[in-house]
């Protein structure tokens, strides 16, 4: 089991999995929490979601792994066609490949170049990725999301 807190459905999940480590006062504590915050997180998704629909994202990252965010992405109706990873692991992989759809590219310490290339191919409506990929992509006319920044 892997707990992660980046969108609704995986926030629940991840509350629900934790909580079931417990008795069933906080697994009701836990359903409490989810239903609490549901109606906030729907608006958001309301909003948002019929604008995002069918687009679709290349991830390449380090520290931060892709399948910590896909769950978000999926939330607002975006599909990740391609991820990667530029510090992974075996585990990284094995985690990773069950987030993932069918036929997603999965890629491993891409270079710059390659990089590039894939996403030529594949034509995502937007990349996610560190600093180094940030203003190639930007200035090729592809919307960019900075993983490794909270800002």
């Amino acid at each position: 089991w892997s707990s992660t807190f980046f969108g609704p459905t995986k926030i629940a999940e991840s509350l629900r999995a934790i909580a079931a480590r417990f008795d069933e006062t906080i697994q009701e504590k836990a359903e409490a929490v989810i239903a609490k915050y549901q109606p906030a997180m729907q608006a958001v998704l309301d909003e948002y979601r019929p604008r995002l629909e069918g687009k679709t994202a290349m991830l390449f990252v380090g520290g931060l792994r892709p399948r910590h965010t896909i769950g978000a992405y999926e939330d607002l109706g975006i599909q990740i066609t391609g991820a990667g990873y530029e510090f992974a692991h075996q585990d990284d992989y094995d985690r990773t490949s069950p987030e993932m759809a069918k036929g997603t590219l999965i890629y491993d310490d891409v270079s710059e170049f390659e990089l590039e290339k894939f996403v030529e191919e594949l034509k995502p409506d937007l990349v996610g990725s560190g600093i180094k990929e940030k203003y190639v992509f930007q200035k090729a006319g592809i919307p960019f999301r900075h993983m490794h920044s909270w800002d």
